[in-house]
């Protein structure tokens, strides 16, 4: 059996603390747990104006008044087509798991200003706790497609 003895004063055991701080400091600031950037707040959308503005606000020009709004239960648990759809979420920086297990609006207006289409064309926006969760925009028919409701900045 082999033993080892050492000898702390009160101030080597003090640096040493301290130095183990340094430098767990460092590595959390190295590492980047540091937000990169502040999160912006999402819009509190209560009313049909509110929620109007909101997709003007994104560059869509849309009937003032919904062609279809439904509330439908979330699941507890995301499966499919909901994780699918999530996947266009999270490219525009929307995520349903946030909402499981809670009560949804999905609000359809009619999108007049698509480039290239001049009707047929749907803004679908979903609403929990009065703040958007999701959307996309949509047409159906041979020409079909949904594509993300915030459009990438170029």
């Amino acid at each position: 059996m082999l033993i080892w003895t050492a000898k702390f004063s009160r101030k080597k055991a003090v640096a040493a603390v301290v130095l183990m701080g340094v430098v767990m400091a460092a590595l959390i600031v190295l590492t980047g747990r540091a937000p990169a950037e502040p999160e912006v707040p999402l819009p509190k959308l209560t009313t049909n104006e509110e929620r109007v503005a909101y997709l003007q606000s994104l560059g869509w020009a849309v009937d003032p008044e919904p062609i279809e709004t439904l509330q439908f239960l979330l699941p507890a648990e995301l499966e499919e087509p909901y994780r699918s759809y999530n996947e266009l979420q999270l490219s525009q920086g929307f995520d349903l798991t946030a909402c499981c297990g809670k009560q949804i609006s999905r609000c359809t207006y009619t999108v007049t200003n698509y480039p290239g289409q001049a009707e047929g064309v749907q803004a679908n926006l979903y609403i929990c706790e009065d703040v958007p969760v999701a959307g996309d925009v949509c047409s159906s028919g041979a020409k079909g497609f949904q594509e993300p409701l915030i459009q990438p900045e170029e």
